[in-house]
């Protein structure tokens, strides 16, 4: 038996052992690299449901903190249209002279400014807006009274136009014994007819407040087609505040009373001693009755009423005079038509 001489065999293990190491070397190598990496930071499936509640937990603790505020307001008849302006505006549903309200989720502590806005009809031909502003503290209850106007944002007053009767409207500038040096005013002229009329009868000039644009246009235009636009002028504008009648000696009026009770502290504040005003119906306050109330039938044989004060010294006041009828002819039915059209 032939044995391989020692250095055969170490040449052959040395062989063997090289063989074994490249062959489990690569291997392991191989094995490290296809092993898959942790991923970093991904998130776990329930991960994204915490967030959600975590969030829902913040909302309720974040409302938790907020308040309410009860409002009662008191409007001045049942069919009232009531605005609420404040964090947002609201129109309410007409629901009798009380409503009551919550706020929506305010910060506690904190001061809010609302707006209150009331709108109604006392009558068929006049619609009467007020406004009032409350201050109040959230979480505290608020009461608002809109019965009553707010002397510091006046009220106003819209009213629907009606025409008066030419022969009415003659008694009318009779009764003011206009004159050349005269200067006539009216709120709310309508067409214009009363000024035109005024005009021809001798008034040195005649101006008219009328809010509706289209009357504007309509009475300009009758002015012009009599050839008086030397002589009467018509301006678009609230009769209640966009105008200065300390110039006038004669203001005619046919407006409902609600409109009269805002013009006379206006009137009794500017107009001069000895400026006369014919009202066709219609009266201001119980502090400042007429001079005096003509009763007259007018061509269509209906009964008209006419009222007419003479503006004396400031704090002066004259006792009234009637001639063929009295006030409560207002409530007949001679003058009710004036409610159906007016």
């Amino acid at each position: 038996m032939l044995v391989p001489p020692p250095a055969r065999l170490l040449a052959l293990a040395a062989a063997f052992v090289a063989a074994v190491a490249l062959s489990a070397g690569p291997g392991r190598a191989q094995d490290k690299k296809d092993d898959p990496k942790p991923a970093k930071d991904e998130p776990k499936k329930d991960d994204g449901k915490k967030d959600e509640a975590k969030k829902k937990d913040e909302a309720k603790k974040e409302a938790a903190k907020k308040v309410k505020s009860k409002l009662k307001i008191t409007v001045p008849q049942d069919d009232a249209e009531l605005s609420i302006k404040g964090s947002r505006e609201e129109k309410t549903k007409p629901t009798g002279t009380g409503r009551e309200f919550e706020t929506p989720d305010i910060d506690p502590g904190k001061e809010y400014e609302y707006d209150f806005v009331v709108v109604w009809k006392p009558n068929n031909y006049t619609t009467m807006t007020r406004t009032k502003t409350v201050t109040f503290k959230a979480g505290d209850d608020v009461t608002v009274d809109l019965t009553k106007a707010d002397p510091k944002v006046p009220d106003k007053a819209v009213v629907r136009w009606v025409p008066t009767p030419d022969d009415i409207v003659a008694k009318m500038v009779e009764m003011a014994k206009v004159t050349k040096d005269d200067v006539v005013y009216e709120p709310g002229p309508g067409d214009g007819k009363v000024l035109i009329a005024a005009a021809k009868a001798g008034a040195k000039k005649a101006v008219g407040i009328e809010l509706d644009p289209a009357k504007v246009k309509e009475a300009q235009g009758k002015v012009k087609e009599a050839g008086l636009a030397d002589k009467v002028t018509i301006i678009e504008g609230d009769a209640l505040k966009d105008r200065d009648y300390s110039e006038a000696s004669v203001v005619f009026l046919y407006m409902g009373n609600e409109f009269l009770a805002l013009l006379q502290p206006i009137l009794e504040k500017q107009l001069k001693p000895g400026t006369r005003i014919v009202s066709h119906r219609f009266v201001f306050g119980a502090d400042w009755p007429p001079d005096e109330t003509k009763t007259v039938t007018g061509q269509d044989g209906d009964e008209y009423k006419l009222h007419i004060w003479t503006v004396g010294k400031k704090g002066e006041k004259k006792a009234k005079t009637e001639t063929k009828a009295d006030d409560k002819k207002d409530d007949k039915p001679a003058d009710k038509k004036d409610d159906k059209d007016k």
